[in-house]
């Protein structure tokens, strides 16, 4: 997976300097999901002018784009492609362009950013992601999150636009580290899901998610992020927040699946898109090309397609062949 090297030159002044401090910002947000939302919310409630738009509005694209500073992507990883096509086609500003989406493309394997860098290769792309449970966020929980760039001023724009007193934002300059840790971690979910569902206790899911922290960091050397990156709050933080909570839908798939049910049962009781279903399944492909060992994600591949139930699952993992901790 190649890294965002196409934004390392573009150098842009942070839009509150080139504006005044106060000044406030047109923000285009396009997904009307929980995250979505949130995230609107989040700048509105900081005076800036936000247009929420969606595949299913009534909206048109152009107007929703016109003048925009930030253009937000809070839309499901399979639809990433197809609008950043017609943004393409509709944009008129030269704006800041920001993912929130966790997934890879099951094509090309590609990040959301880097379908986005593709399209835009002369704008500024800003990833965000962090423990962020919508939900909680909305309800003035506190909480923190992580935007990365390879241009710093891009990241801090968007860190002013939508900090605030219960939600911390952080900045990072590596983008894919950060992407990686949010897009992975859906994969582990499931496994901490199916985790509890099968009531495997303390132990067992304490040594899941040490170990699935140290195959999201294999994986991320191999395409190269940065090691630190994934124990920071898009890599250790979101780990943790989503394997232990009830809200976390790729937990939710997780845990239902052990409960007996199975996989297109779950998927039509849920609200909105388990990505780490989608994960799984491009991760597999590629780790299988590129020889990387990923058997936790494995394990929770083969359940997804129904090839092991979810004991046999965990038996696999536990009768593995012995070997050093740090290997």
């Amino acid at each position: 997976m190649s890294d965002q090297n196409s934004s390392n030159s573009i150098k842009t002044i942070p839009l509150r300097e080139a504006k005044g401090q106060n000044s406030k910002l047109t923000i285009a947000i396009l997904g009307s999901g929980a995250w979505g939302t949130t995230l609107a919310s989040l700048a509105s409630q900081n005076g800036h002018h936000v247009r929420v738009w969606s595949r299913q509005s009534s909206l048109c694209l152009e107007a929703v784009l016109e003048n925009a500073e930030i253009v937000l992507s809070a839309i499901s990883m399979k639809g990433v492609g197809e609008v950043a096509a017609n943004v393409q086609k509709a944009v008129s500003s030269k704006p800041i362009f920001v993912t929130a989406t966790k997934g890879l493309d099951p094509v090309t394997t590609c990040t959301p950013s880097q379908i986005w860098q593709a399209a835009f290769p002369t704008r500024p792309v800003v990833v965000l992601s962090g423990p962020n449970l919508a939900k909680e966020i909305q309800q003035g929980l506190p909480a923190a999150t992580v935007v990365a760039s390879r241009d710093a001023a891009a990241a801090s724009s968007v860190q002013a636009v939508f900090s605030s007193p219960s939600f911390r934002v952080y900045t990072n300059a590596d983008p894919l580290g950060v992407e990686l840790g949010g897009t992975l971690k859906n994969v582990m979910a499931i496994a901490a899901g199916t985790c509890d569902g099968l009531q495997l206790g303390t132990n067992a899911k304490a040594a899941l998610l040490t170990r699935g922290l140290t195959e999201i960091i294999r994986i991320g050397n191999c395409w190269g992020a940065q090691p630190e990156t994934f124990y920071g709050l898009s890599g250790l933080g979101d780990l943790l927040a989503t394997c232990n909570s009830s809200l976390s839908r790729n937990y939710q798939v997780g845990y239902r699946l052990a409960q007996g049910k199975t996989l297109s049962e779950v998927l039509t009781e849920l609200e909105g898109t388990a990505e780490g279903v989608n994960t799984a399944s491009v991760l597999i492909q590629r780790a299988d090309r590129e020889e990387i060992s990923v058997p936790i994600s494995y394990q929770v591949y083969r359940l997804l397609k129904g090839e092991v139930t979810p004991l046999a699952a965990v038996e696999a993992l536990m009768l593995r062949d012995s070997k050093p901790e740090y290997s």
